[in-house]
């Protein structure tokens, strides 16, 4: 299985177009091609990268951002730091209220963009699997809705399963536009997808929307 797999990676046209272009990860082009979809990120953002490891996403953030800009990267695992003075690495859970406090010291308070590419610890139990992506997908959100500042976008990995339409549900009261996408970049036979939340509404704003 581990060779097999090895086999497919290197055959793989975006993880070679990775290794041509410097980029960490082949993980890069979707955040690239959802960007270019969707607009998510402008140079002077403020940028928060959730699950960030290996770097792929911050690594296109930092590009998009420029020197005016922000990202923050967090991670349970170590990864190689970004030399870009604008950019600050978080070693921890950020389902953890200590983590959360952390990077709002860090941003300053509001962020333009939450993101985040993170998968949860699959054990191959698919009961036990839906219910980790589902605490994860929430505790994306959560940070979100904790940190985004108005209009803010949100772009996240998620997994298809029973509360995948309550959550778009969801998302589209705490959004002006809610959108699920597959960027070209992802793997045909994973079951991946993406929602991008644009233009996020605080709560304060919500009832008088909705009019």
């Amino acid at each position: 299985m581990g060779s097999r797999w090895q086999v497919e990676k290197h055959k793989d046209p975006y993880y070679k177009r990775a290794k041509q272009e410097d980029y960490r990860s082949r993980a890069s082009y979707k955040l690239k091609q959802l960007d270019k979809k969707f607009k998510l990120i402008k140079q002077g953002n403020t940028v928060v990268d959730l699950g960030a490891a290996p770097g792929g996403w911050s690594q296109v953030a930092l590009e998009k951002v420029g020197e005016d800009g922000i990202v923050v990267g967090v991670d349970l695992n170590r990864f190689k730091k970004f030399h870009e003075e604008n950019y600050y690495g978080i070693r921890g859970d950020f389902t953890t209220p200590e983590v959360q406090e952390k990077i709002i010291e860090l941003i300053g308070g509001k962020a333009k963009v939450v993101m985040s590419d993170a998968s949860p610890s699959l054990c191959g139990i698919k009961n036990i699997d839906q219910l980790r992506s589902i605490d994860l997908t929430n505790a994306v959100i959560e940070i979100a809705e904790n940190i985004l500042e108005e209009k803010g976008n949100l772009v996240m990995k998620v997994f298809q399963g029973p509360e995948y339409k309550s959550m778009l549900d969801s998302l589209k009261g705490k959004f002006r536009q809610v959108k699920t996408t597959k960027p070209a970049s992802s793997r045909k036979k994973s079951s991946e997808m993406y929602v991008v939340g644009l233009k996020y509404r605080p709560k304060k704003n919500r009832k008088e929307n909705k009019n």
